[in-house]
């Protein structure tokens, strides 16, 4: 069992940056791969970012290639989205989620056992 809590949303002007973090619970954290979606009103939830067990391996989504990047410590059992060059279209709620370290395709909300609450992000124009 794993507890996230996101944490970091705020509202940003577009062009600005923001870092969103996420807590775990429980002492097998480095047993999880973790990943980032969000959810804009209407749309469906999108896949945003996502780093291996060890941190060695990250996955990102093509609408934030190249201005996101997702890092972890698991000695203080985090998860990190730093988000560079926000856009109004970034604006949504985003989640973290865990998923056991040997899953298979990480781009997909159906292998994410575990989900935070979401934090909210709003970029404006």
């Amino acid at each position: 069992q794993v507890q996230l809590v996101e944490s970091g949303g705020g509202l940003v002007q577009a062009g600005g940056s923001l870092r969103l973090s996420c807590a775990a619970s429980g002492r097998t954290f480095s047993s999880y791969a973790m990943g980032w979606f969000r959810q804009a009103p209407g749309k469906e939830r999108e896949f945003i970012a996502a780093i291996s067990w060890s941190g060695a391996i990250t996955y990102y989504g093509d609408s934030v290639k190249g201005r996101f990047t997702t890092s972890r410590d698991n000695a203080k059992n985090m998860v990190y989205l730093q988000m560079n060059s926000l856009e109004p279209e970034d604006t949504a709620v985003y989640y973290c989620a865990a998923a056991w370290a040997g899953s298979a395709n990480l781009r997909l909300r159906e292998v994410y056992g575990y989900w935070g609450q979401g934090t909210q992000v709003t970029v404006s124009s």
